[in-house]
């Protein structure tokens, strides 16, 4: 992209778009030169839990980076997709406070669908890219600060609902948490309307009048 003429490249890419608990995330990292990254720089997840420790202190001095995040009620209100363009917003809006000039940049979003444009206020140039976090460094970059960052949060929540065993899940349907969610019901970070129509869900103590999110659940365990 620097040479086709772009002069400041800004990696998106989001995290725990399929949990049952816990925000979404959407991570950004902006370059403005093809400097060589962090060795070992890959997508999130493919990296050790250690190593993306390691990696982000390294990534934060190789680029501009934020996280945004958007809310498990929004994400009941709203629907998954639009808060993964919130979440991204938001992200974009840190950067602008540090001091990047995001509207002269070129987001480089992973995957192929653009969530982020529907949300923008003024329009960007936003290039959507199939495996982008696992081919481009500065989407890796933004995976792995996304990625640190929630997990950090899912463990100090974990200290508040050890139940859930959300510093090992993170937040996903691993067995541990669809049995705690069936026992004590869920909490304030449950994304309550993905609740309905799993099987051994507490529903009697999940509020009704609730109208499921069109984008079912993702129950694999965090990697």
């Amino acid at each position: 992209m620097f040479a086709a003429g772009a002069r400041l490249i800004i990696g998106m890419d989001e995290v725990g778009r399929g949990a049952l608990a816990g925000p979404v995330a959407v991570g950004v990292c902006a370059i403005s030169g093809s400097h060589d990254f962090p060795e070992g720089l890959r997508d999130s997840k493919l990296l050790s839990a250690k190593r993306r420790v390691a990696l982000d202190p390294l990534v934060r001095a190789w680029g501009a980076c934020a996280v945004g995040e958007a809310s498990a009620a929004e994400i009941d209100e709203l629907g998954i997709t639009r808060c993964l363009g919130l979440a991204g917003h938001r992200a974009l809006a840190a950067l602008h406070e540090l001091g990047v000039p995001v509207a002269e940049a070129v987001v480089l979003l992973d995957g192929k669908h653009d969530w982020l444009t529907p949300v923008l206020n003024s329009p960007l140039k936003v290039v959507t890219r199939i495996k982008a976090d696992q081919d481009c460094g500065v989407v890796a970059g933004a995976s792995v600060v996304a990625k640190v960052w929630r997990d950090e949060l899912m463990v100090s929540l974990a200290a508040e609902h050890p139940e859930f065993g959300w510093d090992g899940n993170k937040g996903y349907g691993a067995s541990v948490h669809m049995a705690a969610i069936a026992e004590h019901g869920p909490t304030e970070w449950h994304r309550r309307t993905w609740l309905h129509g799993e099987p051994d869900v507490a529903l009697d103590k999940v509020p009704s009048g609730v109208s499921p999110d069109i984008s079912p659940p993702d129950t694999r365990d965090a990697t």
